[in-house]
Order: C-alpha cells, then structure tokens, then sequence
C-alpha cells in the first residue's frame, strides 16, 4: 500500500510529496514542509498566508475596500444595507454617526447557522424525501404484480362466458391498460418532483459543504438559507389499486354485467417535518403598524399574557387578576392565594394561568378556578416567566440582595437548567431589577434587561450568542431601557422601549428592522403576541392594553 495514501501516515507536503508537513497556506490551502515554504512564496504574491499546521484554515479572507484598496473589509455598515467597509471608510464623512458590525462576528454567526441547516438537512429533511421516494418506488414496483392480478380475474370470468364476451373482455382490458398508464405516469410523475427536489437538497449539502471547509467571507455572509424552500415536502401519495368487480352473466347486458372497474382513487398524507426554523408562512411588515383597540384595565403598572386572539390575562399593582375579551369586557377576576399583588403572568400549554409572587417567593397555576402552588424558591424573588415551545417553564429571578440574577428552566416543578453566566464566568444578566423573558422558536432564549439596557439572548444550551444595546435615531435618543419582550411567528423579537416610547423589532440574529413608534404609545412595558400576530402593549401610566397589528 502506498503510505501517502495510507489512513494511519501522517501528512505530507504537497510539494515535495515526501516530507513531514509542518506548515499551511491559509489562503492557497496547501501543505508545506519547511524547505518548501521558500518555493511556494517565491512568486512574490501578496495574499499567501503561511500558518503553523496545526492552525490551518484559521485566517479569514476579507474583501478588499473599493475605496481603499490597501485595506480589509473587516466591518459592515448597519445604516447602509450592511455594506461592506474598512476601517477608513468608518472615519470618513459617509458613515459618520452609523452603527457598525464587525464582519468576523457577522462570519461566526452565518457559520452557526450553516451548521444548524446542514444538520437539518441531514438529519430530517433528506432522509424524509427518501423515505416518500423510497414509498413511490415500492408502489411503482408492485403495479405489474396488481394489474397482472386483475387482468387474470378477468380471464377466468370471460373463458366462463362464450365467444360473444370475449368482445367485451378485450374492451375492458384495453380501458385497465389506459388505466395503469395513468396510474404509473401519475405515480412517475411524484417520484420525479421528489428525485429532482433530492438532487437539489444535495446541491444544497455540497455547496454548505463547501462553505463550511472555505474561509472566505463574502460567501458565507451572502449564503441565505434553504431550509425554509425544503421544509415542507410534497405530499404523500397513495393511488389505490382500481379493482374488477363480476357479475352474473345476462347476454342482453354483457358490457354492463360482465364486472365493473374502479377508478383510479389518490389519496394525499401532508408530511410535516418538526424543524428548528422560522414558520414557513412569511408575513410583512406593515409600513404603519395600526391600533386595532384599547383595553382599559383598571390596573396600575399592568401586565398581560394572551389566552387566544380574543381573550388576555392582566395584572397590575392589585390582589386581582382579570380576564379581558378583545372588547375590553370583563369576563374572569381571581384573587392570588396570598393576597399579595402578582408579580408577571403566563399561560401555560393547557390554557391554565401561572403567576409569579414576591411575597411568597412562589410561582403559581389557576385551574378551573382552584390555585395550586407550583415552585416555591429560597433566596431568591421570582419575576418574569415563559413557558416554551417544548411546555417547559422559564423563570427569571434575583437574589433577595437584588447582587444576582439568572434564568431557570423547570419541567413541572422539577429544575432543569440554570443560566447565569457566560463562557469566561462572568454574570449575563444585572443584579437589580426585573428581567423579561420569552423564547423564539429555534429554541433561543431572550431576556430584556431594563438596567442594564440589553436584549440579552443565548442558545437552547445557555451560551450567549448576542446582544443587543439599541438603536438611535435622531428621535429615538433617550437611553435604551427594555421593559417587556415577546416573539412572534416569525421569529422576530420584539421589546418595549420605555424611555423613547415605542418598540424595537428585531430578527432572530439581533438586526434591528424597525420601529412601532405610532399608535399614542406612552411608556411601553409588557407585551405578548396572539396566534395571530396581534401585539398587545401595556402602558404603564395609563393602565391601557393596547391591541396593534403590524403585519399585513
């Protein structure tokens, strides 16, 4: 065996071909032995990148600046459609004032997400596709053997019959020909969308590939996803066997009495894949979000959690908990078992009511009328609370000397996850104060903390993944104080702005898309989403809940 070619021999200069690699051009991606360094520079060529080996593929490639040509891209401008710039280009008067991103942050996310839909694809997709192709393939494959079975009953119902039917039987046998080429072009026809859309979910895989193992940037930058294109396969198809029904003889009636066949029947199974994806139903924002109503609640410093698209839940600085239709009717009141007022409200996955209590360190379910309590907690004071895609049940909380505060996760009353810090040991979240909490549907977790002016979000796993300090405008230039967050369908995040007065919207990797800042908001706290992507907004010195739609 040549031992170049061998699994258990070590690398080897590209070259020479025979010497111990020991470094890497990280820009011509070739192995290189010592003595070979010289060779490959030797052309003078500005971009070669020698690293040690062990450090191959580490260098990033940015572009070049078209204005300054002796520079890198290493940022993108926010104010100007992420376009790329150098470090000139941020001092000069075109991007004076902008907001900039750093292009090896942009990089690691696009790689995060590059990551998550190649597994997607691997794991889900894929492998649903074969299994319908593998489906369609089986049924095409026993079409003869059925139809082989028909023509024969056929045969022996007709050799009963005398040579006057044997008219009728060839006629009948002619219409089951037409019939099998309509059901095998039929079923041909499914098996070559699903083998086409197969040959493109594995262009799609090479070229993530591709990306993957490549360091260039604008690639992996420009890549948009297709998870969304694939995540929802065709149909199942299932095209029922026609059958051959005999009937008694009656020469006055051969054709009718001879038997009967039935048509062709297709029957569809939706395929749903479960994927941790936006949904697929793309909504757009409305150019001016619109007030649809306005709940006035009795409470001071309100709260509110959605039941449905007709009916909240709201709490303020009272022992009483109302129930709302979107008419502004009141339909429930229930008193917390404490007789202290409620600290924040959720709704859990069987339509009960959890509420927080500081006085009793306690989170707490209503059902059907009863209150049961459900986690009770020693040193620290429960806040806000989520309950999750999967029904699991998030917590945010502060220690009662308001120095610490953390997200935990409970199943039930049983905890299973507790984020606090990050990777380097330092808290994630301000000592003091509220923190709101809601999840999006790729399972990240959102906190706005108000005090220390962030959206803060991290994985299903508690890693930080981004924050977001706000966005200034010339008349949004107060400082930025998050009180209250939600998601919606389409995995935007969405936070109250209390000191300017509207809400931020947000897409799942932290880009700022835009304002609500019409509507008469004043002083913007809690917020939820209905399932149909009605935003309801508490203002806190009013005591309203407002009810806005903001997609078209």
């Amino acid at each position: 065996m040549d031992p170049r070619s061998s699994a258990q021999d070590v690398h080897r200069c590209d070259l020479c071909e025979t010497a111990i690699v020991h470094s890497y051009c990280d820009f011509c991606h070739v192995n290189l032995c010592k003595p070979c360094i010289l060779d490959h520079i030797l052309d003078e060529y500005d971009k070669h990148k020698i690293v040690p080996f062990q450090k191959r593929r580490s260098t990033l490639i940015h572009s070049k600046c078209e204005t300054h040509p002796h520079r890198n891209c290493e940022f993108q401008c926010k104010d100007c459609n992420n376009m790329f710039v150098c470090s000139s280009c941020m001092a000069s008067k075109q991007h004076k004032g902008h907001n900039f991103l750093e292009v090896t942050e942009v990089y690691k996310t696009k790689k995060d997400d590059i990551k998550k839909d190649t597994k997607e694809l691997e794991n889900h997709i894929s492998p649903t596709y074969e299994e319908i192709a593998f489906d369609l393939e089986n049924q095409l494959a026993s079409l003869d053997g059925g139809y082989d079975k028909l023509t024969t009953t056929m045969s022996k119902q007709g050799e009963q019959w005398h040579r006057e039917i044997d008219i009728i039987v060839n006629k009948m046998k002619t219409e089951i020909s037409k019939i099998k080429v309509k059901h095998k072009e039929l079923l041909q026809k499914h098996l070559n969308e699903i083998k086409q859309i197969q040959s493109l979910i594995k262009e799609t895989l090479h070229a993530l590939r591709k990306i993957e193992e490549s360091t260039e940037v604008s690639p992996t930058i420009e890549y948009n996803s297709k998870i969304r294109e694939f995540s929802k396969p065709p149909p199942k198809v299932k095209v029922t066997m026609p059958t051959f029904i005999p009937k008694p003889i009656d020469c006055e009636k051969l054709y009718v009495l001879f038997g009967q066949i039935t048509p062709l029947s297709t029957v569809t199974e939706e395929n749903v894949l479960s994927l941790n994806q936006p949904n697929t139903s793309v909504k757009e924002l409305l150019d001016e979000p619109e007030l649809v109503t306005k709940i006035q609640t009795g409470h001071k410093n309100p709260n509110v959690t959605c039941v449905n698209e007709d009916m909240i839940w709201t709490s303020g600085k009272s022992t009483d908990i109302k129930c709302f239709n979107i008419k502004g009717t009141t339909l429930h009141t229930i008193h917390t078992k404490s007789g202290s007022c409620p600290r924040y409200l959720a709704v859990d996955s069987d339509g009960s009511l959890l509420y927080s209590d500081n006085e009793t360190r306690t989170v707490n379910k209503v059902k059907n009328g009863h209150t049961e309590e459900l986690i009770r907690l020693q040193g620290w004071m429960p806040s806000n609370l989520c309950v999750t895609s999967t029904g699991d049940l998030l917590v945010t909380m502060h220690s009662e000397d308001l120095t610490q505060s953390k997200v935990v996760r409970y199943s039930g009353s049983t905890e299973k996850q507790t984020i606090q810090y990050d990777d380097e040991g330092k808290p994630l979240y301000s000592g003091q104060g509220s923190k709101y909490i809601t999840d999006i549907r790729n399972h990240d977790i959102c906190v706005a903390d108000f005090w220390a002016g962030a959206v803060v979000v991290v994985n299903q796993d508690g890693k930080l993944r981004w924050k977001y300090t706000g966005h200034r405008s010339v008349t949004k230039n107060e400082e930025f104080r998050p009180w209250g967050i939600t998601t919606d369908s389409q995995s935007r995040i969405l936070t109250a702005d209390f000191n300017n007065h509207c809400i931020h919207i947000l897409d799942h990797n932290g880009q700022f898309l835009r304002y609500i800042d019409n509507c008469d908001l004043q002083d913007p706290t809690g917020l939820c989403v209905d399932n149909n992507d009605n935003l309801f907004v508490c203002e806190v010195s009013r005591g309203n809940v407002k009810k806005i739609k903001y997609f078209k």
